[in-house]
C-alpha cells in the first residue's frame, strides 16, 4: 500500500495541470511542514505564472473558446463504503490555499480602508414583490467535484429571453458577475458567453448614476466625462484573481414557491450585476459567480423583499449517489425553523469584523470526543490590523484553523486516533493520516470534533466530516492549519448534511444535522 500511495503522490507532484484561460497558478518551494500550509507562503500578494504569453493581462485580443483545451491530472480515489468520488486532493488543498490567501488579502485591504456601510434600496420594492411575498425560492446545487472543484455551483436564468448560467456560489463575495461579450481576456467556461446584444433588458449603469458609488473603480479610474458613460468596475479577490467589465443591470428569473407549496416564475428587473469583459482566476469552467455575502450587492441582499433576510443550504455527503443533490432555500423554511436539533451561534459584527461581506464567528474552544482542548482564546480574536477570526465560507473545501489551534488539534486527534490505528507517515499532503486497513466502516472508531462558540452554542461534527478517506486502506484529518495572523474558516466539508441558515436580520447562524438527500 505504501509503495501504491508514494507512485500516485510522485505522480501528481511531477504532472503539470494547465488551466485553461485560467491564471492562478501557484508556484514556489513545496517544503512540507504542518505550521506553514506545507510550504505555501502566505504574503499580502501571491507570485503566480501565467498561462498566456501576455500574462493574462487586459490585451484588445478577443478570447476564443474554440482554441481552449483541457488535460486531465491524476487524481487519488476518494473512497467511503461502496461509492466512490474522484478528485484530486493536491488540487483541492491549492485551490482553499489560493482562496485563504484572497479572503486574507481583502479583510486587511478592508480594515485599512473602512468607510460607512453603503445602503442600496431592494431591486424589488415591497409594493411590487408578488402577494406570496416573502416567497421561498428553492434551486439546486450541483458539486464541482467532476470537475476537481470543491465549490458548488447553481443555474441561474438571465436576460430576456432568459438564458441558462451555471455560477459559483460564494458567501465570501458580495458582487454577481458573468463574463460577457465582448470578451477581451476571459477564461473557459461550459457554454455560451453572455451576450448583452441579445437581451432586451440589459442596461449599463452609467457613471452618474448613484448606483456607481457602490462597486470598486478600476485604477487608475476612467474620468467620467458624459451622462450617457458606462460605470467601469474591478472586482478584486486578493491573488491576480479578479474581473473587469461594466456595471450594469439585468433581468433574473427565480422560481418562487408560496406558502402553499405551488410554484411560478417571477422576473427580477434590474438586478445589479457585473458584466465581465476581462476576467482572470480559477474558475472551473462555471460562467461566473453568485455573491451571498452579507454586502449590499449580493444576491441575497438584492433580493430580501421577494423572500426576507434568510437563506439556507443542505449538502449532501460527497459519496452519496449522484441521482440526489444539494439545496439552496432563500427565504423562510418552515421544516428547518421547527426542527428541535436547530441551534444558533451570533455573527461577529459592528467594528470587530474586518469585513462587511464576510460572516464572522466567535469561537471560545474546540472539542475532540466532548473534551475542551486547551488553545488561547487569543487565537480566535480578530486583531486591530484585520488578520484572524473566523468565518464560514461555502467556497473553501476543507476546514482550516490558524496556529497554534490547529496544531493542538492535530496532535489531540493523533493521541486519540493512535491508540487503535497506525499513523500513515507517506502522505504529506493532509496530516495525520492513519492505516485503516481491514476495518469495517460501521466497526471504525474516529473520533468526533466540536466547536464551542462564545455565545455557548455547540457544533458537533460526526467523524465522517472530521476525517477524509484516501482509500480503504488510509483515513485522513480533513483540517489544515494556517499561519497564526491568517483566518480560520469552516469549510464546505465539515458542512456536509447539515441544513445551515443565514439569519441575516437577527444576525446569527442556525445548524442543524439533516439528512440533506431527502431535503
Amino acid at each position: 500500500m505504501s509503495t501504491k500511495i508514494s507512485i500516485i503522490l510522485g505522480l501528481i507532484f511531477f504532472t503539470v495541470t494547465p488551466f485553461s484561460g485560467d491564471c492562478r497558478i501557484l508556484s514556489g518551494k513545496h517544503e512540507f511542514n504542518s505550521s506553514s500550509l506545507y510550504g505555501f507562503s502566505f504574503q499580502d500578494s501571491m507570485h503566480v505564472s501565467s498561462s498566456t504569453s501576455n500574462d493574462c493581462g487586459f490585451s484588445s485580443t478577443k478570447h476564443d473558446p474554440a482554441k481552449d483545451h483541457t488535460k486531465q491530472s491524476v487524481k487519488l480515489q476518494i473512497k467511503q463504503g461502496s461509492k466512490r468520488k474522484t478528485h484530486s486532493v493536491v488540487d483541492l488543498k491549492i485551490q482553499d490555499l489560493t482562496r485563504i490567501q484572497t479572503l486574507h488579502a481583502r479583510a486587511r485591504k478592508a480594515k485599512n480602508h473602512q468607510t460607512h456601510k453603503k445602503e442600496i434600496p431592494p431591486v424589488v420594492s415591497p409594493a411590487e414583490a408578488p402577494e406570496a411575498s416573502p416567497g421561498k425560492l428553492v434551486a439546486t446545487l450541483e458539486s464541482g467535484m467532476t470537475l476537481g472543484s470543491g465549490e458548488y455551483f447553481m443555474e441561474v436564468l438571465v436576460g430576456t429571453p432568459p438564458k441558462h448560467f451555471s455560477l459559483i456560489l460564494d458567501t465570501g463575495s458580495d458582487l454577481n458577475w458573468l463574463q460577457c461579450l465582448p470578451c477581451y481576456d476571459c477564461f473557459h467556461q461550459h457554454g455560451p458567453f453572455y451576450d448583452p446584444e441579445t437581451s432586451s433588458s440589459f442596461k449599463n449603469i452609467t457613471c452618474k448614476d448613484p448606483r456607481c458609488s457602490l462597486i470598486t473603480p478600476p485604477d487608475p479610474s476612467v474620468p467620467c466625462e458624459s451622462s450617457n458613460q458606462s460605470c467601469p468596475y474591478f472586482y478584486w479577490y486578493g491573488d491576480r484573481s479578479n474581473t473587469t467589465g461594466d456595471f450594469a443591470v439585468e433581468t433574473f428569473t427565480v422560481n418562487l414557491t408560496n406558502a402553499k407549496g405551488g410554484s411560478s416564475e417571477y422576473k427580477v428587473e434590474d438586478m445589479m450585476f457585473g458584466c465581465g469583459h476581462w476576467n482572470r482566476g480559477l474558475f472551473n469552467g462555471a460562467s461566473g459567480l453568485l455573491g451571498l455575502g452579507r454586502g449590499p450587492l449580493s444576491f441575497s441582499s438584492q433580493l430580501q423583499s421577494l423572500y426576507g433576510h434568510s437563506f439556507s443550504y443542505c449538502l449532501v455527503d460527497r459519496n452519496s449517489d449522484t441521482n440526489v443533490s444539494s439545496k439552496l432555500i432563500f427565504g423562510e423554511d418552515k421544516d428547518l425553523l421547527n426542527n428541535r436539533n436547530l441551534n444558533f451561534t451570533s455573527f461577529v459584527h459592528g467594528k470587530e469584523a474586518s469585513l462587511e461581506t464576510f460572516y464572522y464567528l466567535q469561537i471560545k474552544s474546540i472539542l475532540v470526543n466532548g473534551q475542551a482542548v486547551d488553545i488561547p482564546e487569543e487565537t480566535w480574536s480578530i486583531s486591530s490590523d484585520g488578520a484572524g477570526g473566523t468565518i464560514i465560507d461555502s467556497g473553501t473545501t476543507l476546514t482550516y484553523f490558524a496556529e497554534p489551534a490547529y496544531k493542538i488539534i492535530k496532535n489531540r486527534i493523533t493521541e486519540k486516533v493512535k491508540e487503535k490505528y497506525n499513523v500513515f507517515e507517506d502522505f504529506p499532503i493532509l496530516d495525520p493520516c492513519f492505516n485503516v486497513s481491514g476495518v469495517e466502516g460501521s466497526n471504525m472508531e474516529l473520533p468526533e470534533l466540536g466547536i464551542a462558540f462564545a455565545d455557548g452554542a455547540v457544533w458537533n461534527f460526526p467523524a465522517e466530516n472530521v476525517f477524509i478517506w484516501l482509500s480503504e486502506e488510509v483515513v485522513c484529518l480533513a483540517i489544515l492549519g494556517t499561519p497564526k495572523s491568517a483566518m480560520s474558516i469552516i469549510g464546505n466539508y465539515q458542512q456536509q448534511n447539515f441544513h445551515i441558515l443565514y439569519d441575516t436580520k437577527r444576525s446569527r447562524l442556525g445548524f442543524a444535522p439533516t439528512k440533506c438527500a431527502d431535503i
